[in-house]
């Protein structure tokens, strides 16, 4: 019976697992900090494995800053951490779908790798924009056992978690490159293949944001740097230009496999169409019919009505071959002008484009997309309070929602949560449309300034205020339309970034010798529930945080049933034989017990015969 990791997954042994199956020859053997000999990465051999010429000297055309190759290190280093539900800040527990997750987001992320692989639709962040006055995160890539003991919440130098990056620091850019670039890596392994990831940014490190991810996603992949006008009226204090603009950049995980989600008609769009030719099938418009791209099919000469006979502009021809061309000619889908004489244009009917909607602009205006103080608005007003600089207003939410084009069961990932304004989009579109869409809130309990609006108002840190929004929003939009929100999902489940579940010993045990290990009772800390295991059981199976389950007693032991059979676990002790063959009998895809619950290695042996007998295709583990 094997034994649960109960740590996130180790990604530089799966990326050389990876290369080692297209490229055997690059594999070679190190010893690693532990003496011991390990896989590694022939690199000089690689490069040459992946040029047509002899590989010389060490140039090349690249993006690097101080601490590149450590944040690289770190993105695929596992931890031993897990995350701990706690329902009493959940809504609607047992039935919920959505998750809100407390804790560093690149510890998150890593924990998440296995159970939301490949599944994530739309991420959208918002990160410190490197201002000078705003927070980072501040990664410590070689700290030591004792100092992550000791530091698990938020430090710096005086022990807090996020540290004010000033222009004064040395690596100001550097440390906030890293910061963002190892959040990427883990982000872009989450998303769907025809997912895509929107980042909130400013001129502060706009291009060195584009650089990244040109290196994260691939600078094919890029679709767009979205321009958002987010001042409502230019300041006068500006030293030289008011700037009244962010940005937000666009990458697909697969830009071959993206469809971008067009934008409903506006009246002013529509009006741009006219009937000229009074044309029985309704207003249109026309459209040149040259391309650049040179086809020789469509390279004629055409006669307009007035007998002028036009060829293709120079180094162009047209769109159509001559048989479409004449086809459409003959349906009266051909513009030569209102004299006939004119170069020919296609027409497009409205009609025809209403069920198409209106392609997106670079360009995002206030008046379609709202503005910052809007965005400060909608949340003062739902909590009473300011509490937040620069919230996202909704109807900006709602347009990025709708070029994620997202499916109706979609899931959407925030991993800087802040205010939760991408939680309260989601609920909104899923009332609007009837979807099932699923959110993934993540953020750092950062704590309020005790003189502080938030904090007078009773609000300890920012994951209070985002879950009471949340909370209140939710109640907002159902009380606005009772009738068409009854089965909308506005709860959400909390959990908690916390150290493993497992006492040192399960991971270390070289430290100790056999007699003291005989001599452990448990390998799990006293203070974890059942429902602590179970969830932690999940992230390493690589199963959804959302799933329904069950708890019930069976010969006095609690079985924890998770979405009808996916998984079956037992954290009981001396589990007896009539519990273990219920179990079996109910053929779970998996099933999970604690190393303690039986006396022995007998006892585990026939736990494998029953399961080998009555399910035999279940896999069983221990933690």
């Amino acid at each position: 019976m094997d034994k649960m990791r109960m740590e996130s997954v180790d990604m530089t042994a799966q990326n050389i697992e990876r290369i080692g199956a297209l490229f055997p020859n690059c594999i070679t053997e190190t010893k690693g900090e532990d003496g011991k000999l390990k896989k590694a990465i022939n690199f000089d051999l690689l490069r040459q494995m992946l040029s047509g010429d002899v590989v010389e000297g060490d140039e090349a055309y690249e993006f690097t800053w101080v601490g590149k190759k450590a944040a690289i290190v770190e993105a695929n280093k596992p931890i031993r951490k897990t995350l701990r539900p706690c329902k009493e800040d959940s809504v609607n527990w047992d039935t919920t779908e959505n998750l809100y997750i407390e804790g560093d987001n690149l510890e998150v992320l890593k924990l998440l790798q296995e159970s939301y692989l490949g599944k994530i639709k739309m991420i959208y962040i918002d990160p410190p924009y490197n201002t000078g006055n705003d927070f980072i995160y501040a990664d410590d890539f070689v700290r030591s056992q004792e100092e992550e003991n000791a530091q698990m919440g938020m430090y710096d130098e005086d022990e807090n978690r996020l540290f004010k990056n000033t222009d004064t620091n040395g690596r100001f850019h550097s440390d906030w490159c890293s910061m963002i670039y190892s959040r990427l890596m883990l982000a872009r392994n989450l998303l769907t293949d025809d997912g895509v990831i929107f980042i909130s940014i400013d001129d502060n490190e706009v291009e060195n944001l584009k650089k990244i991810c040109d290196e994260v996603f691939g600078g094919q992949n890029f679709v767009a740097q979205l321009v958002w006008e987010r001042a409502f009226s230019p300041k006068n204090d500006a030293r030289f230009i008011s700037n009244s603009h962010d940005y937000v950049l666009m990458y697909a995980k697969n830009i071959t496999q993206f469809v971008i989600g067009r934008l409903p008609r506006t009246k002013e769009a529509n009006a741009r169409y006219s009937n000229p030719d009074n044309d029985p099938r309704g207003v249109w418009m026309s459209s040149d019919i040259s391309v650049k791209t040179y086809n020789a099919e469509c390279d004629y000469p055409i006669t307009a009505p007035s007998g002028r006979v036009i060829e293709p502009p120079a180094g162009r021809c047209w769109r159509l071959s001559k048989k479409a061309f004449l086809e459409r000619l003959q349906d009266n889908r051909i513009w030569f002008g209102p004299d006939g004489n004119g170069v020919p244009r296609i027409k497009r009917f409205l009609t025809d484009l209403k069920h198409e909607g209106m392609a997106p602009t670079s360009i995002m205006f206030f008046k379609d997309v709202g503005h910052s103080q809007e965005g400060a608005q909608e949340v003062s007003k739902l909590l009473d309070g300011g509490f937040f600089s620069g919230p996202k207003p909704q109807r900006l939410m709602q347009r990025l929602l709708t070029l994620a084009n997202l499916k109706a069961d979609s899931v959407v990932l925030d991993f800087f949560s802040g205010s939760a304004s991408t939680a309260h989009a989601v609920m909104s579109k899923n009332a609007e449309d009837g979807g099932h869409r699923k959110f993934i809130m993540v953020q750092l309990p950062e704590e309020c300034d005790e003189q502080s609006e938030a904090y007078k108002a009773g609000y300890k840190n920012i994951c209070e205020i985002g879950k009471e929004r949340i909370r209140r929003a939710g109640d907002k939009i159902k009380s606005e339309s009772p009738l068409t929100t009854q089965d909308l999902d506005i709860g959400f489940r909390v959990l908690k970034l916390d150290d493993t579940n497992m006492k040192d010993v399960y991971y270390a045990p070289d430290d100790y010798d056999q007699g003291m290990l005989a001599a452990l009772e448990s390998n799990i800390k006293e203070d974890r529930t059942d429902l602590d295991l179970l969830f932690g059981c999940l992230l390493e199976w690589g199963l959804p945080l959302s799933m329904p389950y069950t708890s019930e007693e069976i010969s006095g032991c609690t079985v924890h049933t998770y979405n009808d059979g996916d998984l079956i676990a037992c954290f009981d002790e001396n589990i007896p034989d009539e519990v273990v063959k219920t179990i079996a009998k109910r053929q779970p895809l998996r099933a999970v017990f604690r190393d303690s619950s039986f006396n022995g290695s007998p006892a585990k042996i026939n736990v494998t015969e029953v399961f080998k007998l009555l399910a035999p295709d279940t896999r069983v583990k221990v933690i």
